[in-house]
């Protein structure tokens, strides 16, 4: 019985990793112009903290639809925004003088402590981050929450 059950995970384990591997080349195809094109294309979206509003930029087509169907309602478990600061202003994201590299955002339920903080404590404290706040620049706002998707600028 245990043997039959090590092969049946085995063959899940290895289902899942071609499934994993195959999600890629289907966006490239579906792209129309290959993974160049879909690369190339941008998306932008919103989160609130719960007082304040911030647009980030996403370019990975996996991103973009993941963000499109927490839009939706269709995922509900990760569903806050963490990234990468990047300190300097995007055209896009006025006020703040600050934003995310749009390959380092992704969607998340939980996660720890020290990368919390508000929109406008960062903005605040922005020399600070990557330092003490922020530890290796990477912020998730716990209260974040994915609010629209917005034109591009």
């Amino acid at each position: 019985m245990r043997r039959t059950i090590t092969k049946a995970g085995s063959l899940a384990a290895v289902s899942l990793f071609a499934l994993a591997l195959a999600q890629p080349a289907q966006a490239a195809q579906n792209g129309g112009a290959g993974a160049g094109a879909a690369a190339a294309s941008a998306s932008y979206f919103e989160f609130t903290d719960g007082h304040n509003t911030f647009v980030f930029k996403l370019t990975d087509p996996a991103r973009i639809q993941q963000a499109r169907a927490i839009l939706s309602g269709a995922d509900t478990e990760n569903v806050s925004v963490m990234g990468t600061v990047v300190k300097t202003p995007a055209s896009y994201n006025k006020p703040w003088k600050y934003q995310l590299a749009p390959d380092s955002v992704k969607f998340f339920s939980m996660a720890m402590e020290v990368c919390d903080a508000s929109i406008s404590y960062v903005n605040d404290h922005l020399s600070e981050v990557g330092g003490a706040l922020l530890p290796k620049s990477t912020w998730c706002p716990w209260q974040s929450k994915l609010t629209r998707e917005v034109t591009a600028p």
